[in-house]
């Protein structure tokens, strides 16, 4: 089998050679051909499934009655903590000391699950950073008797590696084996982006007034102190980790628990937890402790309501110290499972007020995340609106979207002369990728190409780049205006989000991620067709091109893909002269130029 899979790659490399000498190409070279073998190597590891993560994790349950609630459904609570027990085991897994966990990122539960039908959750760790790693979590569930499997929701986890001496610890690397471990690797490293900001994000949105809305009608509201809960409970052996800690999944249940209580007070129904925020744990709680567990209702939308938790610990006469806080998603379902309205509320004054103005600024996130971040990339419109508030949100698409675009592996290649252009047909859309060599270092070239303003020095379709908006010290906003492909038509223009990423660690490329966006300040005009497109560049080892060609962009680079035009070659050696030109040049972009 070996000699025939051998057999079979010299083949497919000379047919593609052959084609190259009869469109007058360049012979591909000897690199190029063990580079092709590469790839052939990687697709046939994925296909074939013969790769486990060594860090997975799997853990089936089948739910029984003392799992459920009254309704004959898995508890939520239970469901947490059977998460963070399956997280925690992979985390140790790859770390080979006790890990703790840190923080949970957004889950949204799409389906409920009832009695007797068995939860499989796979937990497996995407990327290891110094002393904390991010831990991606599935669970599906599964009907015994008639077969049907289906998803129920998705976690991304952050473990801290805790070891019992006092040396300090410095995690191994994950390397990636499969297409989408390499996916999940990358983007992981945008994610903690996110985790490390999220708390400015709330706070710009809080301090934006024009945010601010007044309570409703206070005739029809209800007060929400008759939604307070608080419960203590005792943390004993079995609610406890190996390291005698409290597990973070038991917490996270009994904080459910008070949860759901302070949501029946309110719609006297059986409420449905349907989403929780990020949060953090913010320290340890040991056997022992007193776990005082406090809820109430922050604020009622149209057909939900947020309810807060607060979780402290008390030993004996010491003080309180806080250990979480969090934040639910409640729906109260009619028999056909569609949500029901829910009454306003009337918030206490003060404290209350706060809660009430923090919960609408998190739900304009929670929005902003699950449309921009949990969607698939061809569910997200090419130009989403941007604001402040959800910028952070759209830097990570743009940067996830590229990244996943090169993570494709059924790229074709259709002519190799010291350019390589390939083609990918997928779902309605073509996306081509240009592959050149470096003559310079890779951190030379992201600084050159990083700045668009410049872009028109060397690729002919730049007519015009023009900085709008520096939104941070990586992200920036472009106008750019490229001429008409038929002869006399009108201008096109672009609004482009430009997100520029350095290394994470050392096996990682450079990312220059460009899409369309929406920008209020700049709508279309009658003067310029407005276009969208994603496109962008990666480095490593090799300069690539990336562009997911839209109707707007197709007329650009159809002739070159039919072989009846040479454009491409001619831009993007323009592209690598304009690097050699400048890979000592003073003016070059830099943060501090802007």
């Amino acid at each position: 089998s070996v000699l025939r899979a051998s057999l079979l790659s010299k083949l497919q490399f000379l047919i593609l050679a052959l084609s190259s000498q009869l469109l007058n190409l360049q012979p591909i070279s000897m690199a190029s051909e063990s580079h092709h073998k590469e790839n052939l190597h990687n697709l046939q590891l994925e296909d074939e499934g013969q790769h486990r993560n060594p860090s997975e994790v799997k853990m089936s349950q089948i739910v029984l009655p003392c799992h459920a609630n009254h309704c004959g459904e898995l508890s939520i609570g239970q469901l947490l903590k059977w998460m963070d027990c399956t997280a925690c085991l992979s985390a140790e897994r790859h770390a080979g000391c006790p890990c703790v966990t840190a923080s949970v990122d957004d889950i949204y539960f799409e389906h409920t699950i009832g009695v007797g039908q068995v939860v499989n959750i796979k937990a497996k760790v995407n990327r290891a950073f110094n002393s904390s790693m991010e831990v991606g979590i599935e669970v599906s569930c599964e009907d015994l008797y008639s077969g049907r499997h289906w998803r129920v929701c998705q976690a991304f986890a952050t473990f801290v590696a805790k070891r019992t001496d006092a040396n300090k610890v410095q995690l191994r690397q994950v390397v990636p084996c499969t297409h989408q471990e390499q996916v999940e690797h990358s983007l992981a490293a945008e994610r903690r982006r996110m985790r490390l900001i999220h708390h400015d994000i709330m706070q710009d949105l809080l301090n934006n007034k024009t945010f601010q809305r007044k309570n409703h009608d206070e005739d029809e509201a209800l007060p929400t102190e008759r939604t307070r809960v608080e419960s203590v409970e005792l943390v004993l052996p079995p609610h406890a980790n190996h390291q005698v800690n409290t597990f973070g999944g038991q917490i996270m249940a009994w904080m459910e628990n008070v949860a759901t209580i302070a949501a029946s007070r309110l719609c006297h129904d059986h409420p449905t937890l349907r989403a929780i925020d990020m949060f953090h744990f913010r320290g340890p709680s040991q056997v022992g402790d007193r776990l005082v567990l406090k809820a109430i209702v922050n604020n009622t939308f149209k057909n939900s309501m947020e309810v807060g938790v607060c979780a402290e610990a008390y030993h004996g006469d010491e003080p309180l110290r806080h250990i979480n806080s969090a934040f639910m998603t409640f729906e109260v379902l009619d028999e056909k499972g569609r949500p029901c309205p829910l009454p306003p509320i009337k918030p206490e004054p003060q404290e209350g007020q706060r809660r009430y103005q923090e919960a609408l600024a998190r739900k304009k996130i929670r929005l902003d995340r699950k449309y921009i971040i949990s969607c698939k990339q061809t569910e997200v419109p090419l130009s989403v609106p941007w604001d402040t508030s959800n910028q952070v949100y759209l830097s990570y698409n743009n940067v996830s979207a590229l990244k996943m675009l090169a993570a494709k592996n059924n790229w074709d290649l259709f002519a190799y002369y010291r350019v390589s252009l390939y083609t990918v047909e997928e779902s309605q859309s073509l996306c081509f990728r240009v592959e050149f060599e470096m003559e310079i270092p890779a951190q030379r070239a992201f600084i050159l190409l990083s700045d668009i303003s410049r872009r028109h020095e060397w690729d002919q379709h730049y007519t015009l780049c023009k900085l709008l908006l520096r939104v941070d010290e990586d992200d920036f906003i472009y106008q750019v205006v490229t001429p008409s492909v038929s002869k006399g038509g009108q201008y096109q223009d672009f609004i482009l989000l430009a997100s520029r990423r350095p290394p994470c660690d050392s096996g990682d490329p450079y990312v220059i991620a460009l899409r369309s966006v929406a920008l209020p300040s700049h709508p279309p005009t009658e003067e310029f067709h407005r276009g969208e497109c994603l496109i962008g560049f990666l480095f490593c080892p090799q300069i690539s091109y990336y562009n997911q060609a839209s109707p707007e962009v197709l007329p650009y680079i159809s002739t070159d893909i039919a072989g009846l035009s040479s454009s491409f070659y001619s831009i993007f050696c323009a592209c690598r002269q304009y690097l050699l030109d400048n890979i000592i040049s003073t003016s070059a972009f830099t943060p501090s130029a802007l």
